[in-house]
C-alpha cells in the first residue's frame, strides 16, 4: 500500500540507510523492550475511525531486535493479559513505518493510516498478541525490489516469530496486506520457525517493478490455513478483488482455504492503491478485523 499521501502532516520519515556505529551496536542490548504510554498518530477519528490506545489489560512496547550484524530489527508490541495467539502484521508500500521511542512514547510516520496498522488496537482487542513490523534498520528506504522475498528479510521475522514464541505459547498467524502480502506469504514458505496461520488482504496479484506477486511466490510450500481477503471495490490496479482467487487456486498442500469479499464503508478519502479507500477498508475496519479474528481462532491448533 502505498503512503497516505492526502494528509499534510508533520512527521519524520528517513529516506536514507544511515550507517549503524559498529560500536554503539555492539552496546546494544540484544533484545531492547521499553513501555510506552501513548502512540505519536493521525488523529484518525476525522475520518470516522476510533483507534484505541487505553485498552484495559494490553501492555504496549516498543521492541528493538538485534538480528543480522548491525541491524535492528524494531516493531510495536501489544500484549493482552492472557492472548489467544499472536499476530505479525505487514504493512504495504515500503513497509516503513518510522518507529522511535522518545520518553515513553512511540514516533511514528503516515504508515500509521495503513488497514493493518490503523487497527492494531483493534486485533488486541479479540485477544491477540500484536507485533507490528517496521522495515529494519538497514531498509529505512524501503523494502521494494527483492527484499521483501530475500534471506535477510526471513532471517528478521523469524526472529520476530522467536521473540513472540517466547512471550506466549499460542498460534503464530502472520497477516499482510498489500505489498505486505509479498511478506507474509514468502515467509509463509520459507520459515524454519513453525507458524500456524495466514491472512492475505488486498493481495498483490498484478507485478509491478516494485516487488514480486503473491500468485508468483511457491504458495504449493504453504500448508497452514489461509485466509484470503479483499474488497469488491478495490480499485487499485496491483490488487484486483479477483486476485484472491488466483491466489487461492495456487495453494494446493494449505489444509483450508477461505476467500472472502466485502463491500460496503465510506467514499475513498485517498487514492486507490492508499488507505482510505476499499483498498483499505475504509468505513469497514472492525467488521473485517472481527472476520479475521474469527478465522484465526477457529483455525489454531
Amino acid at each position: 500500500m502505498r503512503k497516505c499521501l492526502l494528509f499534510v502532516v508533520a512527521v519524520s520519515l528517513t529516506l536514507s540507510c544511515q550507517a549503524i556505529d559498529p560500536e554503539k551496536y555492539a552496546r546494544a542490548p540484544a533484545i531492547q523492550r521499553l513501555p510506552i504510554a501513548d502512540i505519536g498518530r493521525l488523529d484518525l477519528r476525522v475520518f470516522g475511525i476510533e483507534d484505541k490506545t487505553e485498552d484495559l489489560g494490553v501492555e504496549r512496547y516498543f521492541v528493538s531486535l538485534k538480528t543480522r550484524p548491525l541491524v535492528f530489527q524494531r516493531f510495536i508490541l501489544m500484549r493482552p493479559r492472557n492472548p489467544v495467539a499472536s499476530v505479525i502484521l505487514f504493512a504495504g508500500g515500503a513497509g516503513t513505518l518510522g518507529l522511535k521511542e522518545s520518553r515513553g512514547a512511540l514516533i511514528m510516520n503516515e504508515y500509521q493510516c495503513n488497514f493493518l496498522i490503523r487497527t492494531r488496537s483493534d486485533f488486541a482487542d479479540h485477544g491477540f498478541m500484536v507485533a507490528a513490523v517496521d522495515a529494519p534498520s538497514d531498509r529505512q528506504y524501503g523494502m521494494h525490489d527483492g527484499f521483501r522475498n530475500s534471506g535477510d528479510h526471513l532471517e528478521d521475522i523469524e526472529a520476530v516469530i522467536s521473540f513472540l514464541k517466547n512471550e506466549a505459547k499460542v498460534p503464530i498467524w502472520l497477516i499482510g496486506t498489500s505489498r505486505g502480502t509479498e511478506s507474509a506469504a514468502y515467509i509463509a514458505t520459507e520459515a524454519k520457525e513453525a507458524i500456524n496461520g495466514l491472512v492475505l488482504t488486498s493481495s498483490m496479484t498484478v507485478p509491478n517493478r516494485r516487488g514480486r506477486t503473491v500468485t508468483s511466490l511457491s504458495l504449493g510450500r504453504i500448508t497452514v490455513p489461509t485466509f484470503i481477503v479483499s474488497h469488491e471495490n478495490d480499485a487499485c490496479e496491483l490488487t484486483p478483488h479477483f486476485g484472491a482467487k488466483q491466489i487461492a487456486r495456487r495453494l494446493t498442500n494449505a489444509p483450508k482455504v477461505e476467500v472472502k469479499y466485502f463491500s460496503g464503508g465510506y467514499a475513498p478519502a485517498s487514492g486507490p492503491c492508499d488507505a482510505m479507500s476499499g483498498h483499505g477498508f475504509y468505513g469497514i475496519e472492525k467488521e473485517v478485523v472481527a472476520y479475521i479474528a474469527g478465522f484465526i481462532k477457529a483455525n489454531s491448533q
